[in-house]
């Protein structure tokens, strides 16, 4: 399970925006060059910085990644996007740019609907408490 924190949900609005903006497209500085999904982003640390000073390990998408695949290269390749367990790197090596960035984009809004709903259910939750219900029921 994903680390919930207000940061975590704003990077995935984040990138769903990039991605649903085009973001994975040719860049213009290195048009040769194709994307590298998620690396290319700007929601990961190293972005714009060849020497990626920053470990993997302390990136937010890290949490997402199976624990024995934590060590890869870019170990957010290998984040589960389907319910086949199909990742990036599946992608990458199997599918179509396009069939990436549906999977991506749906991951996405799934992943921040889940989060958004786990919060308004603690937010319900602690108000009735606040309530000083129990059981759905008001003490009186």
């Amino acid at each position: 399970m994903a680390e919930d924190s207000p940061d975590l949900l704003e990077t995935l609005k984040f990138e769903l925006k990039f991605l649903e903006d085009g973001g994975y497209g040719r860049s213009p500085r290195t048009p040769w060059r194709p994307t590298l999904p998620l690396r290319d982003s700007p929601t990961c640390l190293n972005f714009n910085d060849a020497a990626r000073p920053h470990p993997c390990s302390e990136c937010v998408w890290v949490q997402f990644v199976p624990q024995e695949r934590r060590k890869e290269t870019l170990p957010c390749w290998f984040i589960p996007l389907t319910a086949m367990g199909e990742t990036v790197d599946y992608y990458a090596h199997c599918g179509t740019q396009r069939e990436f960035e549906e999977a991506l984009a749906a991951w996405l809004r799934g992943t921040i609907q889940r989060i958004e709903g786990e919060r308004a259910g603690k937010q319900g939750s602690s108000a009735q408490g606040d309530r000083g219900d129990v059981g759905g029921i008001a003490r009186t």
